[in-house]
């Protein structure tokens, strides 16, 4: 019976020792070692943070497969650079953990820690909803910035409420604008309708506002929203005090194009082919439209639900 070959390998920061059974990746072998090395995609080389430099021995390393060719490529990877979660050896080898230093071991252990959130960062596929409010900036002109700072608070916690109990959570505001998420509350079973739910509800809720507004400040605040359903990185950005739990990607700003799609089609809400194929059942009655997008090349069908 075959015993089990392990190799060396030796971490050049760290200047340690670790045994790499020929069976395990380099990843698999400095976890196993107690090593918090970076892994934010889970291991399936769909990011780079366990990337190492192969100081010695790159012979000894198994040639990149396929995965790991993409990601190399993409980023443009010399050849000392590898993949850990990717690679083998079948020698001993040195190598020097890229993500390693104070700050990066900071922000790993905070997002590794129990009270995160989600731990690292993931793709997920979900919904991104852009609100923002219709002409706010002669609204805004019109009063002193207390109340301005005073009204978008309690907008604010108005949107919040629904927006939780349709089961997404607010990623980030930006002076009227809101972006919201739904997706991520495994017990909903369709995050597209949920999104959909939570603007009509938001539209009702704005009527009762804006009997507050009327009264206090003689003015009215109408919304308008786009919505997008496709693949993001989901994670917390934590600085010190300030946590977050956020979206990244192209389709964020995608979703941002459509909600701003609507002042040139002269829509409140505004969703994208993949977002209305997820709700076209219970949204059957639609008005489509076809239409470039700012800042993205190409035609887009955009759809506004009746």
């Amino acid at each position: 019976m075959n015993s089990l070959v392990s190799h060396k390998i030796q971490l050049f920061k760290e200047n340690q020792e670790i045994n790499c059974p020929d069976t395990s990746t380099i990843l698999e072998a400095t976890l196993a070692a107690g090593f918090n090395h970076a892994h934010a995609c889970g291991g399936i080389a769909t990011c780079s943070t366990c990337k190492v430099r192969i100081i010695e021995g790159l012979e000894k390393c198994n040639p990149r497969n396929k995965e790991e060719q993409k990601m190399a490529e993409k980023l443009n990877f010399p050849s000392d650079i590898r993949l850990a979660c990717q690679t083998n050896i079948i020698g001993n080898i040195s190598i020097r953990r890229m993500v390693s230093d104070k700050l990066d071991m900071d922000i790993i252990s905070e997002q590794f820690s129990k009270d995160s959130e989600i731990a690292l960062g993931s793709e997920q596929k979900l919904t991104i909803v852009f609100t923002d409010i219709i002409d706010y900036t002669p609204l805004a002109e019109k009063l002193p910035s207390y109340d301005i700072v005073h009204i978008l608070n309690r907008y604010y916690r108005i949107m919040n409420v629904i927006i939780q109990d349709y089961k997404g959570f607010i990623s980030d505001v930006a002076g009227d604008g809101v972006l919201a998420v739904f997706g991520t509350d495994k017990k909903s079973n369709n995050s597209v309708l949920d999104a959909i739910q939570a603007i009509e509800e938001m539209n009702e809720k704005l009527e009762l506002f804006n009997k507050y507004l009327d009264e206090n400040f003689n003015i009215k605040f109408r919304i308008r929203a786009g919505v997008h359903y496709g693949n993001v990185i989901l994670g917390p950005f934590n600085t010190r005090n300030m946590k977050k739990l956020a979206v990244i990607g192209d389709n964020v700003n995608y979703a941002s194009r459509i909600e701003s799609a609507n002042k040139e089609l002269d829509t409140k809400l505004l969703l994208s082919e993949e977002a209305y194929q997820e709700v076209k059942e219970t949204y059957p009655k639609h008005n489509s439209f076809q239409t470039t997008l700012k800042g993205k090349t190409g035609q887009y069908n955009l759809y506004e639900i009746l």
